[in-house]
């Protein structure tokens, strides 16, 4: 990975050249040298000419290379001779009109100058939904875009505090540009800053996807910047590092903190998409991977049809031998190590290790998705019994589904031990190695589970971890069928390539039949099967 980037923003200068050099000035002499200084809002002021012609008659230079917008208002429009960006001093650069800025370093620079139009033609200090349209087509038409590492406007985009924390005084319903807000959804910045309003806000990170719908990407941290040197010392200049989004890897550019929230540009999202969806009936519905397949579901719970609730379903018979229902003479039994009601256990057969179980319903179900309540009610209460019983032999689990070529439910349950990598690094495993495949693995919302997700007869693949993150793949066309176990074998997790493939794992019956003895014997005292 690309070594980081050391950037400064400012907010509004307006002419006071003198006290944010040397504010930059003194932050390098403590801190060490930083590569840019980032100017959103009124660089210049009403009264900037005295001090600005040290700079631009070269009497003095600006500490490092700086970076400004142009102008917000008529009086300042004389500084900026060249609306496509010029060199107005050595190291202070206007970028220009909009457009997207690119050093050596691969660090990609949105900006769009001035504010927004209240008339038409746009004064030349303001922009156009034309503007904002043509900024837009530039980059969303760049084959593989992703986003761009910064945005910088002056004004705030509208709405920007909707599912956040306070922005204090500031009323961002009613502050701010609704194009902005269209900007920052559709080129999603990785940092957005902005000014004018001489007041200093972070918002929360948000998320640049919809839960369930879009693979997850990376996260927008917007902050608003007061103006410098103002009497009431609120911040007006942010000091961060960043590596550009081409060179980071894809797992830890997607990373979510754990203060994300909703896009606040969502409502602007839907309304853009509302034109191509008016042929939907206006009922609200909790989740549709694929409208074009399969039956919705109503999120009042109401079945259609003639389906019966879920407590009355019997599970269809086998069209031939299976080799997981309990009755069946093709099952190994001696593979067996708990009996429940509705469920029992079995150690995988050619396992990851010799500890690696599976959670199987006693009658024929092919998936999570198609249990009745009662089994399902059991299934949980093995993976609780499983997942104490593993943190007890000092490891965690790792659960995993595959509803694809397979006609009997089988829940994998593979302990990972808690010295050898953390849930974040299994997630980052299946995540990465997904992107490599081209595999969409979504992110499941913590509370919801897979039976929200999912309808009856429809392929997937599903994972769960221990700390109850779940991530979900809707199967389309072709799937590799060890996928989920290559991934816990690859040297990121167990480091067990050679038993990626279960066929070259299975082990002489003998062998078989002591490792289930073990386990049924340190399994004994959370064996909820042997009390009920």
């Amino acid at each position: 990975m690309a070594a980081p980037l050391r950037v400064l923003a400012c907010g509004d200068v307006e002419g006071r050249l003198e006290t944010i050099f040397g504010r930059v000035r003194a932050i390098q002499a403590k801190s060490g040298r930083f590569d840019m200084l980032l100017c959103v809002g009124n660089f210049f002021g009403s009264s900037s000419e005295a001090e600005w012609a040290e700079y631009r008659t070269g009497a003095k230079k600006a500490p490092i290379p700086t970076y400004v917008l142009g102008a917000n208002n008529q009086d300042t429009l004389s500084y900026f001779p060249d609306v496509s960006g010029c060199e107005l001093a050595e190291n202070i650069t206007y970028l220009g009109r909009r457009g997207v800025f690119s050093g050596c370093s691969g660090l990609h620079i949105a900006y769009l100058s001035g504010t927004e139009a209240q008339e038409q033609p746009a004064p030349a200090h303001s922009f156009s939904a034309k503007d904002v349209a043509e900024l837009k087509t530039s980059l969303l038409s760049t084959p593989n875009f992703r986003g761009v590492d910064i945005l910088l406007t002056s004004p705030w985009p509208r709405d920007v505090g909707t599912f956040a924390n306070s922005a204090g005084e500031i009323d961002t319903k009613t502050c701010g540009s609704k194009l902005v807000s269209d900007l920052a959804a559709s080129l999603k910045p990785r940092y957005h800053f902005a000014a004018l309003e001489k007041a200093y806000y972070e918002r929360l990170p948000y998320r640049n996807h919809t839960v369930l719908q879009e693979t997850p990407q990376h996260v927008t941290r917007f902050i608003a910047l007061a103006d410098v040197g103002n009497t009431s010392k609120k911040k007006y200049l942010y000091a961060f590092s960043i590596v550009p989004m081409s060179s980071m890897d894809p797992a830890e550019l997607v990373k979510q903190p754990q203060d994300v929230t909703e896009n606040p540009y969502r409502k602007l999202r839907k309304e853009a998409a509302k034109a191509r969806a008016e042929e939907e009936p206006a009922r609200q519905f909790f989740f549709d991977l694929n409208k074009h397949q399969g039956k919705k579901r109503p999120s009042d719970g109401k079945q259609g049809g003639d389906s019966q609730p879920k407590q009355a379903k019997k599970p269809p018979q086998p069209t031939g031998p299976c080799w997981f229902c309990l009755a069946s003479p093709e099952v190994e039994k001696h593979l067996v190590v708990s009996i429940g009601t509705h469920c029992y256990l079995a150690l995988a057969k050619g396992g990851l290790s010799p500890d690696h179980v599976l959670i199987l319903p006693i009658g024929h179900y092919q998936s999570v998705v198609d249990l009745s309540s009662e089994v399902l009610e059991e299934v949980t209460k093995y993976k609780a019994a499983l997942k104490e019983f593993f943190r007890s032999k000092g490891k965690r689990y790792v659960l995993f589904e595959r509803n694809y070529r397979s006609q009997h439910l089988q829940l994998q349950v593979i302990p990972v031990p808690l010295d050898l990598c953390t849930s974040e690094d299994i997630k980052e495993s299946f995540i990465t190695q997904a992107q490599e495949q081209q595999i969409e693995l979504l992110e499941i919302p913590e509370h919801s589970d897979i039976s929200q997700v999912a309808q009856p007869g429809m392929p997937y693949f599903y994972v769960e971890l221990d700390t109850g993150e779940k991530l979900f793949h809707r199967i389309r066309g072709r799937f590799p069928l060890q996928f989920g176990r290559a991934v816990l074998a690859s040297a990121a997790v167990l480091a067990l390539p050679e038993r990626a493939d279960w066929r070259q794992c299975a082990a002489p019956r003998p062998e078989e039949e002591g490792q289930a003895r073990a386990f049924r014997r340190d399994f004994q005292p959370f064996d909820f099967s042997l009390r009920d």
